[in-house]
C-alpha cells in the first residue's frame, strides 16, 4: 500500500487550492483505501437524476435510498418522466472566457476530435480523475467521504428530449474552480494537481491520472449544443451550476437552489444533444461506447437501462365459460392465468471485465488470460500462446499479445494490416484499435492484443503515432516480444502447435524476410521448408545445418511449384549422388523470402538452378580434357540455337540427362519467371529484361551428347543432326521449368522424331493380298488361257 505524510499532501492543498477533477480526460490514481469505503455493493447507491415519485414494482420496493443522498428512483418503461419545473432558473453571473474561444472551440471541436464518439470517453475520464483524487486526499482526511461512500460514475439518457446526464461522486469543485478549470480553456486541474505531487519530495504515489491538457472537457460540444455542469465539492456548502453553449464568448455560473436538483458530493453534466446527435441519447449505445473505450476504467461505471422480469397474471373468464363451469358442480375451479414481463428501469454494471494486464503475471491463470482473449477479441478458440510483460525504463508500458489458433482474415490476406488486432489504451482508457503499422509491422498483423501506456498523451492521433519516439519505441519492444512468443512455441514439446501456426501464419513470416532486414535473424529460426530428404515433414534451417555434410559450405535450395516437380528436376542428380539435401520452395513467395535472407550463420543460400555451380568436388584436369574434346560441339550447338542461349558449357551438376537449361547468376529463375508472367498487371517489358541470359549445359557422358559430338566432326551441317540440337534445347527448355515460346511447334519436333525412330518396326512389306478359303485342304482353283494356234507363214 502506498502511503503519504500528512505533510505531503498539505503541501499538495496548499499548492492547488484545489482537487478538481474537470480539465482534459481521466484515469486514475492508484491509492488503495479500505474496502468498507469503496464497497458499493454494501454502501449509499444513488439513482436516476431524471426521474421521480414514479411508482415501483414489488420486486423493487426492496431498494433503499438512504437519507435521500441522490433524488429519484427506478421507474415503470410506461410512466412518463415528471415535467420540469415552471418557474424561471435563478440569474446567475456572467463571465468571459480567458481566450479567443469562437477560434480555440472551433479547432478543438473541428480538428483536435476526428470521432464524435470520443466525447463520452473524455468525460467519463475526467469524472474517473475527479473519484481519483477524491482517493487520493482521503487518505488524509476521511472526512471527505462522508457526504456519500460510494465511488462511481453514472450516465442516464433520455432518448426523447435528447440529453445525456453524467454524474460522479468525486471531489467536485468549488466556484472559483469552475472558473480557473471551465473557464479557461486549456487549463488542466489535474496538471496542477501532478505538478503538486511532483515538487512534493515525499510523496510516494504512483502517477496514474490521464487528463493534462484542459481540453476534455469541450470535447462535449462535439454533439452537445449547450451543457450544464453541477457541481458540489466537500470543501464548500454550496452547489453551483456552470453553463455554456456551442460556439459562445462566455458561461455563467450561478448557485444551485432547486432541492430537487441537489446533489451530496460530486459533479453532473448534462448535455443537451443537437439535433443530428441525437442517437447518443439511446441507452444501448451509451452501454456499447463505455465498453468500447471505458471497459477498464477502475471505477464502476453504471448506464440507466430498461430491464424486465416475468410474472403470472390472472386473466378475465369468458362468461360463457364461468357458465357452464358454474353448472358443473364436480369440476374443481381453477383460475386462468397467463405469462407477462414486467418492464422498469434500473442501474446495470457496465464495465464488469477487468484489466487483467495491471496485475503480476505470476498471478494470473492461463484460465484467465484466454477468458480475457475470448472476451475481448470475441473468438472462440484459445490462443495458441500468450505473453504478459511489463516495460520499464525510457518508456514504460504494459501489454498482453496472443498468437491465436486460426486465421481470422483468411491465410492469403496478409497485404492489408489494418486488422484491429491491437487494442491501445492510454491508463486504461481505449485510445484505438486503427493502425497501419505503428505498432506492428504488417506482416505480424496477425498477433492480438492490448497495450497500455501512461507516456502517449490520451489524444493521441495517427499524425502523433506515425511521429512520436515512444511508439518507435513501444513498436521495437513488442515486435521483439512477439518473436519470443512465436519461438516458445517453436521449441514446444507439442509440434503439432507449431504446424498448426505455420500452417495459419507462414506466409506472414516469410513477408517479414521481405519487409523487414532488422529482424532477419530472429525470422529466420521459425521458417520451415520441404526437402530433398524430408518430402513429409518441413524441417527448421537449423535442422537442415544438422544434416550438413561436413565439407558443405552453402545452403542448397530449387524453387518450384511443387514437392513432386522438385523431386523430378534434372538439377538434383549430381546432388542426390552426393547426399547432399536441398530445401525445396514450393511456395510462391519462398523464392523472393530467401534471396532477401541471403545468408543463415554464415551458409550462403545458392540456387541449384543457377550457373557456376561450384559442389566443391572439381577436378581441374578433367575439366581440361573434356574442353578439349567437345568444344568444338559447343561452338557447333551455340551457332545452331543463336540468341537463344548466352553459351554452352560442360556441365557438372548431371548425371543422367543429356542437358539442361540453367538462368543466369543474375536473372530470374525458371520459377520466378513463371511467377512474374502470371501477374494480373505484370510489366512484359520488365520481364524481357529480367529473364536474363540462359547458359545450355551439356552432360558430355550421355550417349546423346557423344553423337553430336560425332555428328559434329564428320558432318556438322547434316540436318538430321541440327533438327536434333532443336529438339534438345525444346526438351531442355520444359525439362528445366521454362515455358516454351512455341508449343505446337515443339510437338511437331517430337512427332516428327517419334515418326523416324517408329518407322516400319512393326509394319511388314506391303503385297497383294488374296481372299483365303476358310478350307486350307481344298486346292486353288486356277483358269485355263485358251491359245489360238498359228501356222508358219501366217498359215494355219
Amino acid at each position: 500500500m502506498y502511503k503519504l505524510s500528512r505533510r505531503s499532501v498539505s503541501a499538495i492543498l496548499r499548492y492547488t487550492g484545489s482537487a478538481s477533477g474537470y480539465r482534459s480526460a481521466a484515469a486514475a490514481i492508484a491509492v488503495p483505501i479500505s474496502d468498507s469505503v469503496v464497497d458499493s455493493d454494501t454502501k449509499l447507491r444513488w439513482y436516476s437524476v431524471l426521474t421521480a415519485g414514479t411508482e415501483i414494482p414489488n420486486k423493487t420496493k426492496h431498494l433503499n435510498v438512504k437519507n435521500g443522498l441522490f433524488l429519484g428512483t427506478r421507474y415503470e418503461s410506461t410512466a412518463a418522466e415528471s415535467d420540469a419545473s415552471s418557474s424561471p432558473p435563478p440569474v446567475g453571473e456572467k463571465h468571459e472566457y480567458q481566450a479567443e474561444v469562437s477560434r480555440l472551440m472551433d479547432l478543438i471541436v473541428n480538428s483536435l476530435y476526428s470521432n464524435k464518439e470520443v466525447f463520452l470517453r473524455e468525460l467519463i475520464s475526467n469524472a474517473s480523475d475527479a473519484l481519483d483524487k477524491l482517493r487520493f486526499l482521503s487518505v488524509t482526511d476521511p472526512e471527505l467521504l462522508r457526504d456519500a461512500a460510494d465511488l462511481d460514475i453514472r450516465i442516464q439518457t433520455d432518448k426523447d428530449n435528447g440529453i445525456v446526464t453524467i454524474t460522479d461522486s468525486g471531489i467536485g469543485m468549488t466556484r472559483q474552480e469552475l472558473i480557473d478549470c471551465l473557464g479557461t480553456i486549456a487549463q488542466s486541474g489535474t496538471a496542477k494537481f501532478l505538478k503538486a505531487l511532483k515538487d512534493s519530495k515525499d510523496a510516494g504515489a504512483e502517477n496514474n491520472l490521464i487528463g493534462q491538457f484542459g481540453v476534455g472537457f469541450y470535447s462535449a460540444f462535439l454533439v452537445a449544443d449547450r451543457v450544464i455542469v453541477s457541481t458540489k465539492s466537500p470543501k464548500s456548502d454550496k452547489q453551483y451550476v456552470w453553463e455554456g453553449e456551442a460556439n459562445a464568448s462566455s458561461y455563467t455560473i450561478r448557485e444551485e437552489t432547486d432541492p430537487e436538483n441537489l446533489i451530496p458530493r460530486g459533479t453532473r453534466l448534462t448535455l443537451h444533444l443537437k439535433r443530428d446527435d441525437k442517437g447518443f441519447a439511446h441507452p444501448e449505445r451509451i452501454q456499447k461506447l463505455v465498453k468500447n473505450y471505458s471497459q477498464f476504467v477502475s471505477f464502476p461505471i453504471y448506464t440507466w437501462q430498461e430491464k424486465g422480469y416475468t410474472k403470472e397474471v390472472e386473466v378475465d373468464e369468458d362468461p360463457a365459460e364461468a357458465k357452464k363451469d358454474e353448472q358443473d358442480d364436480t369440476t374443481e375451479k381453477k383460475k386462468k392465468t397467463k405469462t407477462v414481463v414486467e418492464r422498469y428501469w434500473d442501474w446495470e454494471l457496465t464495465n464488469e471485465t477487468q484489466p487483467i494486464w495491471l496485475r503480476n503475471p505470476k498471478e494470473v491463470s492461463t484460465e484467465e488470460y484466454n477468458e480475457f482473449y475470448k472476451k475481448t477479441f470475441n473468438e472462440y478458440l484459445e490462443p495458441l500462446a500468450s505473453s504478459h510483460f511489463t516495460t520499464e525504463g525510457e518508456v514504460e508500458f504494459r501489454s498482453i499479445l496472443y498468437v491465436p489458433a486460426i486465421a481470422s482474415t483468411g491465410k492469403d490476406d496478409i497485404a492489408n494490416p489494418k486488422t484491429k488486432n491491437i487494442r491501445l489504451y492510454v491508463k486504461r482508457v481505449f485510445i484505438s484499435d486503427d493502425f497501419d503499422g505503428e505498432l506492428f509491422p504488417r506482416y505480424l498483423s496477425f498477433v492480438k492484443g492490448v497495450v497500455d501506456s501512461n507516456d502517449l498523451p490520451l489524444n493521441v492521433s495517427r499524425e502523433i503515432l506515425q511521429e512520436s519516439r515512444i511508439v518507435r519505441i513501444m513498436r521495437k519492444r513488442l515486435v521483439r516480444k512477439a518473436f519470443d512468443m512465436i519461438l516458445g512455441i517453436s521449441m514446444s514439446e507439442n509440434r503439432e502447435d507449431y504446424e498448426k501456426f505455420w500452417d495459419n501464419f507462414g506466409r506472414h513470416l516469410k513477408l517479414g524476410c521481405i519487409e523487414d532486414r532488422e529482424n532477419h535473424k530472429r525470422i529466420a529460426p521459425l521458417l520451415r521448408f520441404f526437402s530433398s530428404q524430408s518430402e513429409e515433414e518441413m524441417i527448421s534451417l537449423d535442422e537442415y545445418m544438422e544434416n550438413m555434410k561436413p565439407e558443405q559450405k552453402d545452403i542448397y535450395y530449387i524453387a518450384s511449384d511443387s514437392v513432386n516437380s522438385a523431386r523430378n528436376t534434372p538439377f538434383l542428380e549430381r546432388l542426390l549422388e552426393k547426399d547432399l539435401e536441398v530445401l525445396f520452395l514450393v511456395d510462391p513467395i519462398d523464392e523472393l523470402a530467401i534471396q532477401n535472407l541471403k545468408s543463415y550463420k554464415e551458409k550462403t543460400f545458392v540456387d541449384i538452378t543457377k550457373e557456376d555451380l561450384d559442389l566443391g568436388d572439381k577436378n581441374e584436369e578433367k575439366e581440361k580434357a573434356m574442353k578439349q574434346e567437345f568444344g568444338q560441339t559447343c561452338d557447333w550447338i551455340k551457332k545452331r540455337l543463336g540468341d537463344k542461349v548466352a553459351s554452352v558449357q560442360i556441365s557438372s551438376r548431371l548425371s543422367s540427362s543429356p542437358c539442361v537449361l540453367v538462368s543466369g547468376k543474375f536473372g530470374w529463375s525458371a520459377n520466378m519467371e513463371r511467377l512474374m508472367k502470371s501477374q494480373t498487371v505484370g510489366d512484359m517489358s520488365s520481364l524481357e529484361f529480367m529473364k536474363g541470359r540462359r547458359v545450355f549445359e551439356i552432360n558430355p557422358e550421355h550417349e546423346i551428347i557423344k553423337n553430336l559430338n560425332a555428328a559434329c566432326r564428320s558432318n556438322p551441317d547434316d540436318e538430321d543432326a541440327l533438327r536434333a540440337v532443336d529438339l534438345l534445347y525444346d526438351t531442355a527448355l520444359v525439362s528445366s521449368g521454362y515455358t516454351p515460346e512455341n508449343p505446337a511447334q515443339l510437338g511437331g519436333k517430337i512427332y516428327e522424331m517419334m515418326g523416324m525412330a517408329l518407322s516400319g518396326k512393326w509394319l511388314t512389306s506391303p503385297e497383294v493380298q488374296h481372299p483365303v478359303s476358310s478350307r486350307s485342304d481344298i486346292p486353288e482353283t486356277l483358269e485355263a488361257e485358251v491359245v489360238e494356234p498359228v501356222e508358219a507363214d501366217g498359215q494355219k
